[in-house]
């Protein structure tokens, strides 16, 4: 899958994982128990970035990314700043 979002400079567009549905030990977990995954699969990355290529998966800030939601997808749009690593 490409990504219809092309960043500018040293942004990164990812795509969130999705978030487990049931604990280790087989629990299903409410949708208002779930956290929101701070690791992400990189579709796209901008001319300025170094470190990251497109199909990296990245640990990130939370609250310092802009969502855009594309034909159903939701993309974050990340600074290079604020990758914190690649797994």
């Amino acid at each position: 899958m490409t990504s219809p979002i092309k960043p500018l400079a040293d942004r990164v567009v990812a795509v969130r994982e999705v978030a487990p549905t049931k604990t280790a030990s087989g629990l299903y977990l409410p949708e208002a128990a779930k956290e929101k995954p701070a690791l992400a699969e990189v579709k796209a990355v901008g001319p300025d970035i170094k470190g990251i290529k497109v199909g990296d998966k990245i640990v990130y800030k939370e609250y310092s990314t802009t969502e855009l939601t594309i034909d159903g997808i939701e993309y974050l749009l990340v600074k290079e700043d604020d990758v914190l690593a690649t797994v």
